[in-house]
């Protein structure tokens, strides 16, 4: 669904990413992983072209992305911050920042699916930080996203929020959604990836499935 060939990005004279080529298959959760600065969170800014390659293509169904609007590009390849970023006031208000029509009962199924149970009046204000990010998560889902990139979406919650967030990423992904999962959390990577592709220093040192990852190995 997702691919980069020979991709390179230099930023300020480094090079981040080093002639990067990878695959992010249809309806499997993909995790990238790797230390700290090997180039994790710029890959996934590629993929909905929140940045652009110095050099290499990236492709969306075998099409280069700046041949998409960019627009309809971030409505199918929704991206989930780090950070839950709320926008609105409401629960509802929030749901409807991509999709003005959304009707309280198409809300209440996207906060279901998002496994959230909570009032579409109610402030976003008083959400706690799991909620916030699986509100979040809802309002990705609301456009109808083929593919949602993930950036550490549990490293700012508690283990019980956590627990919950990939709750519902397991489920969406079962569900035949795909997703492109961004961890610095080895035993998460693990638990929620079908697939992994291993950065260090800029380059793929590794990828295939996260069952036989030398790089997850001790994860488990």
């Amino acid at each position: 669904m997702l691919a980069l060939e020979d991709v390179t990005v230099v930023r300020g004279g480094t090079t981040v990413l080093d002639t990067v080529s990878a695959a992010f298959p249809a309806g499997r959760c993909t995790a990238v992983a790797g230390p700290s600065g090997a180039g994790k969170s710029t890959l996934l800014r590629l993929l909905d072209r929140l940045l652009e390659p110095t050099s290499g293509r990236v492709l969306f169904h075998d099409r280069p992305l700046p041949s998409y609007d960019v627009l309809d590009l971030r409505r199918r390849v929704g991206l989930v911050q780090q950070a839950p970023v709320v926008l609105e006031a409401t629960v509802l208000a929030d749901l409807r920042v991509g999709r003005p029509e959304l009707s309280p009962d198409e809300a209440t199924e996207l906060l279901s699916r998002a496994g959230l149970d909570v009032a579409l009046d109610r402030s976003t204000a008083d959400l706690s930080g799991g909620e916030a990010q699986r509100l979040c998560l809802a309002r990705a889902l609301a456009v109808g996203p083929e593919v949602l990139l993930l950036d550490e979406p549990t490293s700012a919650l508690d283990a019980v929020a956590a627990q919950a967030v990939e709750r519902v990423v397991s489920a969406l992904v079962a569900d035949g959604l795909s997703a492109v999962l961004v961890s610095h959390d080895l035993r998460q990577a693990r638990r929620l990836a079908d697939d992994v592709v291993v950065l260090d220093r800029g380059r793929v040192i590794e990828t295939g499935p996260a069952a036989e990852s030398r790089y997850l190995k001790g994860a488990s």
